[in-house]
């Protein structure tokens, strides 16, 4: 076994991004329950419930992300930087079709999906209400999915992260609380706040993603 210091430093620095990413997501969403704690036992199962569907449902977008990531790195290491591109840009859209089905889905059905969890009239009304305000951004996860795995299968691991701390802790958490809180517009402040961070981390990953500088990055 030969120890290369150049390689294991490189193996770091990609994954202190990776790991960044993945502190930023969960912390804010322990803030998240914290906020949606203030408003009672049943607000916060109907908002749990409502949370766990929408991951399950993510689960399929999490795969077809993760197959753009491995895409982009493939054509990268061959020297197709816009085969790579283009790779991107159809599994966005691919994904977008999926979770616009899914959307349509929440959109009209979301209190009997969470009625099958529970018959407490206020836990089906505010995990109905979740459900919907969160699945009117689906499409725009859709791309903001792909694009931020895109990132990481090319090596650029830190834009991901500067994204996610700008979009989760600069303005999905502050906005929360003075929307819920402050505002005193309860747990719809908390589920804006949440399609908010979302469509912003689509669009300013699109944006950044067009610019191209991830096709440079050495691994």
């Amino acid at each position: 076994i030969v120890f290369r210091a150049k390689i294991m430093w490189n193996l770091v620095k990609v994954s202190v991004g990776g790991i960044g990413q993945f502190l930023i997501g969960t912390s804010s969403w322990v803030f998240l329950m914290r906020i949606m704690s203030e408003f009672g036992s049943e607000v916060l199962a109907g908002y749990t419930i409502a949370i766990r569907v929408m991951m399950f449902s993510m689960m399929p977008a999490w795969g077809m992300s993760n197959a753009a990531a491995t895409l982009v790195g493939q054509n990268l290491g061959a020297k197709q930087p816009q085969r790579a591109e283009d790779s991107v840009w159809k599994t966005g859209k691919y994904t977008a079709i999926f979770l616009g089905i899914v959307s349509v889905i929440y959109l009209v059905f979301a209190p009997e999906i969470i009625s099958w969890f529970s018959a407490q009239p206020q836990v089906i009304k505010y995990g109905g209400l979740c459900l919907r305000v969160i699945a009117a951004g689906y499409v725009f996860y859709a791309y903001g999915m792909v694009v931020i795995q895109s990132f990481n299968g090319s090596g650029d691991t830190r834009t991901p992260t500067y994204i996610n701390f700008i979009c989760f802790w600069l303005i999905q958490l502050p906005f929360a609380y003075l929307a819920a809180i402050t505002f005193d517009y309860g747990p719809m402040g908390v589920f804006w706040a949440i399609t908010l961070a979302e469509v912003l981390i689509a669009v300013i990953g699109i944006i950044w993603f067009r610019k191209g500088y991830w096709k440079a990055t050495k691994v």
